[in-house]
C-alpha cells in the first residue's frame, strides 16, 4: 500500500527562513552622560504581528502544501543608510506551525519533525547586511533549526507606508539539512526536500530609506 503522509513537513526561516526572513531598523542613538534616555528608545523598531507573516510551501506526494508559523519575533538595530552596521535576529516558535489541520499540526511537534520538546525555537542571526539599492538588501546569517545550523543569504526588499516599514523576501532551503522528517520521512518521494520560506515582517520605528 502507498504510505500516506500523516505528518507533512513545515518550516522556516525559514526561511526562513527561514526565512527569514528580516532587516531594517534605526541604529540606537547615543546619549551624553547624564542626559535623558535617547530618543531612539522611543522609536526603537517594533514588530507588528497582525501585519506580519512567515509562510512555507513544500510538496507532499507532488501536491503543493502551504503552512504558517503563528508565533515569531524579530529584534533589529539597522539604519537603511548604513546597512553594513546593522544587525537583525529572528526567533520562531516551531510549535506554532500550522497546516490548517489540528491532527496534522499535532504530528509536527514530534521528534521526527520539529522535536519541539527538545528544541522549541528556530533562530536566525545576521552576520552581514549588504545594500543592493532601490530598497533592496542582502542579509547573510546563520539559520538554526532542530540543532542544525546553516549559513544562508536572504534577499530582502523594504517598503515604507503609513509609518510602517515592511520587509519581504523568500528563501529556499532543504529540510533534510535540518533533520526535519526523520526515519521513514527521509523519503523525498513522499515529502519533497525543497522548502520555500516566504516572509512579510512589518515594523514601526524604522528610519527613512
Amino acid at each position: 500500500m502507498t504510505k500516506r503522509l500523516a505528518t507533512p513537513f513545515s518550516i522556516t526561516a525559514l526561511s526562513v527562513l527561514s526565512a527569514a526572513l528580516i532587516v531594517a531598523a534605526p541604529a540606537m542613538a547615543q546619549t551624553k552622560p547624564g542626559a535623558a534616555p535617547a530618543a531612539a528608545a522611543a522609536t526603537a523598531p517594533k514588530l507588528l504581528p497582525p501585519q506580519s507573516d512567515i509562510a512555507f510551501t513544500f510538496r507532499q506526494m507532488g501536491v503543493p502544501v502551504e503552512g504558517h508559523f503563528k508565533k515569531f519575533d524579530a529584534q533589529m538595530a539597522f539604519d537603511p543608510k548604513n546597512a553594513a552596521a546593522g544587525k537583525v535576529s529572528l526567533s520562531i516558535e516551531l510549535g506554532s506551525a500550522t497546516l490548517g489541520d489540528a491532527a496534522t499540526d499535532a504530528e509536527l511537534v514530534k521528534p521526527e519533525w520539529f522535536n519541539v520538546k527538545k528544541i522549541p525555537t528556530a533562530t536566525f542571526q545576521s552576520t552581514s547586511i549588504k545594500t543592493l539599492g532601490g530598497g533592496k538588501f542582502e542579509v547573510a546569517g546563520k539559520l538554526s533549526i532542530k540543532g542544525q545550523a546553516r549559513d544562508v543569504v536572504v534577499p530582502v526588499a523594504l517598503t515604507q507606508a503609513g509609518g510602517a516599514t515592511t520587509a519581504t523576501g523568500a528563501l529556499a532551503i532543504k529540510r533534510l539539512d535540518f533533520n526535519i522528517g526523520e526515519g521513514e520521512w527521509k523519503d523525498t518521494s513522499m515529502v519533497a526536500n525543497d522548502v520555500q520560506v516566504k516572509f512579510k515582517l512589518a515594523f514601526t520605528g524604522v528610519a527613512p530609506l
